[in-house]
């Protein structure tokens, strides 16, 4: 009897083994599965992981990424970080519902989220980070109760943040940066008393901060940077925060003042206010947030002064305050916090003097900007002690002492702006100091025009990372040393409002890297060496004011880089070289105030892209090239002061984008184009002292332009305002009208094509003769009558227009006549090709009498 119980017992747990273990094959079948349906839709696998490792062949649990729990044996986690797969997620991932962990970090996978990824009701852990997925956030988040932590940045997720979020009881980590999400913060995420991180920066969030139910004893870290946040920051928020460490609201539209409240956060580190829309002075209590270390309030509204209580931040790294109203002094106190690395003061109303032992206790300043404020006093020599120093920016005060000369004990210097003060150096000996600050990039000392001296030849020596180089407006005198071609890392050299003299060193031929070159308003002469051919980078020359000659480097068409070319006022000669129209991509084009001459290039709409072309003050002549009007850009042309002839261009019409068009003081006749009403952008326009003719366009924005824009052509009509003739447009209304313009067309066309027959039937003679003999002309040239101006003119009644009233149709037929009446027989035309041409004269000019009755008078 007791064996066969105990048989029995033993089959009985048998048959439970077999279908436990049936159960959990299943199931684990099931998560074999729904991998595998997730690797079959992963249509990119850049380090065959997949492909290589998981297979049917393995057991699930060894696979790549895959983790199972010790009992059960089911998959629980899956991370497959950082292998750059492709593809979409699968509803059979809703099948793996042991699944805690879920990570496809730095991945391709783009589409939704299947909503059955709400069954996962053990999943803790989700992170899909700087993927492709796009749509909503789905509402089944809120479903997922066992979720700590929610990570979907950097995707392409849209429209609002659910509401449902806020029923995770569980979640510590909410973090969606860099989406596209918009609305505003769903009020219901501030009743999770578990959160410890909220991340929503760098999306299209709108509407207000809301305000907090509860007390949030577990947040430390609120980050709403760069979003739309409007309103106020609410003035109790900071009752409920007492563990907040991090608080970054900056690149918001956030407005009013600072709350008082906040200086109750004790375990602040990070404060970031900047750029926004706040106002009022900085509270005083700030200085009660003794573990503060980044205080950024830059950019905003801020008024006062700098309370000197932020001396007792003695834990303080950053402190940027720079682009407010704030006023008066630094506080010496800010000079004594020797833990700063960076204080940004720029473009405030900060005045009075810098302490004279700046410097002094700041070991680990790096960064140091004053700029742009109304500091006095002298440059203080004890900023060298802060031996860390690496950007120094003083510039935009009144600072008026003496450069030090010691400035080269900053040997990590690599950024030095002291530009727009009015500091002097004995001949600019702070120069050799500087060549000991081996990492200098940047060196601006522009605008102190007390300076003076001349250039050193050391200038060679500073930095071989020495790229900008900003010395314009200091009363620099003497030659450029040839030793500044040494710099070879180069990229801007600005030397303009000196008063240099001597030549352009050749040797700057050799700043291979160079890209704006300013010499402009010097007394440099010669010519422009062909060195500068070189500069395969340039994109800014300007050497305008200056007293160089000679003619234009034709190689400067090879510095295909230029954006603009300013050679004004100057004595440059001989005509525009032709490859400057290869300059493609020339933004502004400045050729005025010289002794240029020739026509312009025919090549010259290939400067498309042109803005800004001024040829004025010059000697050039022809007429004005079609190619201008392919200039769709151009929104100032200066022609002016030149010899151009022909008519202004109908096409001109077509530059829509001109806002000044100055043709004045040429040799241009014929019409103003009724075309150029259509730019509606032109405010300034003349063509005052040509010989141009007709009425004045009235529509457009002529309506605008006085009689300055027209006087010195006397023939130009327009309305009264103007103060020139009226214009008459009476058509023709009568016979006697008509008659005398029968008179005036006809008769001398009548009587030219009878003495036109008469030449012929003497050279049909003169034909035959030819045939007889070719020893002696019939009329040789010395027996020719000249006839003289005096006679011409007499003839005219001094060129009286009335005698020339077809003056056009005269010169045409002459043309015939004299083809008919050259030397050689074989070289005239015959009989019925100089018919043919006489009728197509005749046909031409009858075919017009309007012509003819605005000529006449008629």
């Amino acid at each position: 009897m007791g064996n066969t119980f105990l048989s029995l017992a033993l089959v009985i747990i048998f048959h439970f083994s077999m279908v436990t273990f049936s159960m959990k094959l299943t199931t684990l079948l099931a998560d074999q599965s729904a991998l595998l349906a997730l690797k079959d839709h992963v249509v990119h696998d850049p380090q065959n992981v997949l492909t290589t490792n998981w297979s049917v062949s393995t057991p699930v649990c060894n696979w790549f990424g895959v983790s199972c729990g010790s009992n059960h044996r089911r998959v629980t986690a899956l991370n497959l970080t950082g292998l750059g797969l492709v593809g979409t997620l699968l509803p059979h991932l809703g099948n793996l519902s042991f699944l805690s962990l879920l990570y496809l970090t730095n991945n391709s996978f783009h589409g939704g989220l299947p909503v059955q990824l709400s069954n996962l009701q053990r999943l803790k852990y989700l992170s899909l980070i700087n993927n492709n997925f796009s749509g909503e956030i789905p509402s089944w988040l809120g479903s997922l109760t066992e979720l700590r932590s929610l990570y979907l940045n950097q995707n392409n997720f849209e429209s609002v943040i659910p509401f449902s979020l806020g029923y995770l009881p569980k979640l510590e980590i909410l973090s969606l940066p860099k989406n596209q999400i918009s609305g505003s913060i769903p009020s219901s995420i501030f009743n999770i008393s578990s959160l410890r991180d909220i991340y929503l920066s760098d999306n299209m969030l709108s509407g207000s901060i809301p305000s907090l139910p509860r007390d949030l004893l577990s947040l430390e870290n609120f980050d709403l940077t760069y979003n739309n946040i409007t309103g106020h920051i609410p003035k109790d928020m900071f009752d409920h925060l007492s563990n907040l460490k991090e608080l970054a609201l900056s690149h918001n539209l956030l407005s009013g003042r600072i709350p008082i409240s906040l200086c109750k956060c004790k375990e602040l580190q990070f404060l970031s206010l900047s750029i926004n829309q706040l106002e009022g002075s900085l509270p005083v209590e700030i200085g009660n947030l003794s573990k503060l270390q980044i205080f950024y309030v830059g950019q905003n509204h801020f008024e006062g002064t700098i309370p000197g209580q932020i001396g007792n931040l003695k834990s303080l790294e950053y402190l940027d305050l720079g682009v407010n109203n704030i006023v008066g002094p630094i506080p010496t106190a800010i000079f004594n916090i020797s833990t700063l690395s960076t204080i940004d003061l720029t473009l405030n109303q900060l005045s009075g003097h810098l302490p004279s032992n700046t410097g002094l206790w700041l070991p680990n300043l790096e960064v140091l900007f004053l700029g742009g404020n109304h500091l006095v006093g002298p440059f203080p020599m004890s900023i060298t002690n802060a031996s860390m120093l690496f950007n120094l920016d003083m510039s935009g005060n009144h600072f008026s002492s003496s450069i030090p000369d010691n400035l080269g004990d900053l040997r990590n210097l690599k950024i030095l702006n002291m530009e727009s003060n009015n500091l002097t150096s004995s001949g600019m000996s702070f120069l050799s100091s500087l060549t000991n600050c081996k990492g200098l990039e940047i060196l601006a000392f522009d605008s102190n025009p007390l300076i003076s001296g001349e250039l050193p030849g050391l200038v060679g020596n500073l930095s071989s990372s020495l790229q900008r180089f900003y010395s314009s407006a200091c009363d620099i005198r003497g030659s450029i040393p040839s030793e500044i071609g040494n710099l070879s890392r180069m990229l801007i050299i600005e030397l303009d409002y000196n008063r240099l003299t001597g030549t352009i060193p050749s040797s700057i031929g050799g700043l291979q890297e160079l890209q704006s070159l300013f010499l402009q308003d010097n007394k440099l002469e010669g010519s422009i060496p062909s060195e500068l051919c070189h500069l395969t980078n340039l994109a800014y020359l300007d050497l305008t004011s200056n007293k160089l000659s000679g003619p234009i480097p034709a190689c400067l068409g090879n510095l295909i880089s230029l954006r603009n070319l300013s050679l004004g006022s100057n004595t440059f000669s001989s005509s525009i070289p032709s490859t400057l129209t290869r300059l493609n991509d020339l933004i502004i084009l400045d050729l005025s105030s010289n002794s240029l001459s020739g026509p312009l290039p025919i090549d010259i709409g290939n400067w498309k892209v042109l803005t800004s072309m001024d040829l004025s003050n010059n000697q050039f002549s022809g007429d004005i090239p079609t190619g201008v009007t392919d200039l769709n850009d151009l929104t100032q042309l200066s022609l002016s002061n030149n010899r151009l002839t022909g008519s202004i261009p109908e096409s001109f019409g077509d530059m829509l984008s001109l806002e000044l068009l100055d043709l004045s003081r040429n040799n241009l006749s014929g019409e103003i184009p009724k075309s150029l009403e259509k730019l509606l952008y032109l405010k300034s326009f003349n063509v005052s002292f040509n010989r141009l003719y007709r009425e004045i366009p009235k529509g457009g924005s002529f309506r605008n332009f006085s009689i300055e824009s027209f006087m010195g052509n006397e023939a130009l009509c327009g309305p009264p305002q103007l103060h020139l003739p009226s214009c008459k447009t009476e058509p023709l209304k009568n016979s006697k009208a008509k008659a005398k313009l029968i008179i005036y067309v006809a008769l001398p066309i009548v009587t030219t094509i009878s003495a036109i027959s008469l030449i012929i039937i003497i050279l049909r003679s003169r034909r035959r003769k030819d045939k007889l003999t070719t020893q002696e002309d019939l009329l040789p040239p010395g027996t020719w009558r000249r006839i003289s101006y005096h006679e011409l003119h007499q003839a005219t009644d001094g060129f009286n227009q009335s005698h020339l009233l077809a003056n056009d149709c005269a010169v045409s037929i002459l043309q015939v006549g004299l083809e008919c009446s050259v030397e050689l027989p074989d070289e005239r035309p015959d009989m019925k090709e100089t018919v043919t041409k006489l009728k197509k004269i005749k046909a031409k000019f009858l075919k017009d009498p309007e012509r003819f009755r605005q000529r006449t008078g008629a």
